[in-house]
């Protein structure tokens, strides 16, 4: 059902500021407790509103930004069937960015700010696509351990309570399945090759996996967005998303023939769970903060595509025009 907010002036504010009626505050949370969805033109409290935009662009961004270490290796594919596949991959990740963003809009954000927000430097991503891809079998682990932490992270979000995000999530999910797929596939491979392959694809397995488990945020008692629980964004917390993980991933290891480089990691039988160790989170907050191996990179290479494609912006909003005053013409 439609209900109207109720607003009033807001000094400096962009634009009004909400009032949380009871009686729509009551009915946003019924539809929560309930597991419904809350649509675009539902009332929503503010602060939801701000959750969010804040958490939906930042996966937006860190889809985009995920494009470049591939990228990067898209003319340096060891055949042409690799080349194909990571091609059709980088693709899915531009369009899971449109995706999201289009999501986002629909909470009355524009496209414009979210990318000014990036582009500036002022809006966060995954800290994970701050770190380099040193060698093609670093290609296969961003498949399988990368793409199979976001997995973890995102099944949960198709059921989030906002309905335009869980939507998107459904097919964003099914194509990381295959992005997934194709990395073990990828390291299958090369573990059947030469020695030297072989170091290849453990070596970036010990690069890649405390940043993997990493990416599923600080433990839940140090988290600060603990609204995103109550609201129904995030369906699972950290700590609960991060051994099922590591539970799933210690199997595929044992399969592919690499060792997990954590001396800690073994059977817990009285819990039922894999241990593990400690994780380096000063270097976690060190990248978040922009201080990771390629932040400055990341953000340079966007910036520079965002002021390439300026002429394809404005020609689109030329045409555009042109048509529009021409359909004015014949009217």
């Amino acid at each position: 059902m439609y209900t109207q907010s109720l607003s009033i002036p807001d000094g400096d504010a962009k634009g009004p500021r909400k009032v949380e009626n009871p009686e729509y505050l009551a009915e946003f949370n019924a539809k929560i407790d309930a597991g419904g969805f809350i649509e675009a033109k539902d009332w929503m409290p503010e602060a939801y509103r701000k959750t969010l935009v804040r958490q939906i662009s930042q996966h937006a961004h860190s889809e985009i930004v995920g494009m470049l270490p591939e990228g990067n290796w898209i003319t340096r594919a060891p055949s042409l069937k690799r080349k194909a596949i990571l091609l059709a991959k980088v693709q899915d990740e531009g369009g899971h960015g449109l995706y999201l963003y289009a999501a986002a809009e629909t909470l009355g954000v524009s496209r414009d700010e979210l990318t000014e927000a990036l582009l500036s430097g002022k809006a966060k991503y995954s800290s994970i696509f701050n770190y380099p891809t040193l060698n093609w079998a670093d290609i296969g682990v961003i498949g399988w351990l990368v793409d199979g932490a976001a997995i973890m992270n995102q099944i949960p979000l198709c059921k989030c309570s906002y309905g335009p995000y869980a939507r998107a999530m459904v097919r964003v999910c099914k194509e990381e399945s295959f992005h997934q797929r194709q990395g073990y596939d990828l390291l299958l491979q090369m573990m059947k090759g030469t020695e030297e392959q072989r170091e290849m694809v453990q070596d970036a397995v010990d690069r890649w996996w405390f940043p993997s488990i990493m990416m599923f945020g600080p433990h839940d008692k140090d988290s600060v967005h603990t609204d995103s629980a109550r609201w129904g964004i995030k369906r699972i917390s950290n700590d609960d998303l991060r051994q099922k993980f590591v539970d799933a991933t210690v199997k595929q290891a044992e399969v592919l023939g690499v060792s997990l480089p954590d001396p800690e990691l073994k059977w817990n039988e009285a819990r039922g769970h894999y241990d593990f160790g400690v994780i380096d989170w000063d270097e976690f907050w060190n990248v978040v903060g922009g201080h990771g191996q390629c932040n400055v990179d990341r953000l340079a290479a966007r910036n520079k595509a965002w002021d390439d494609g300026a002429w394809v912006r404005e020609a689109a909003i030329a045409h555009a025009e042109k048509m529009a005053e021409r359909e004015r013409q014949a009217a």
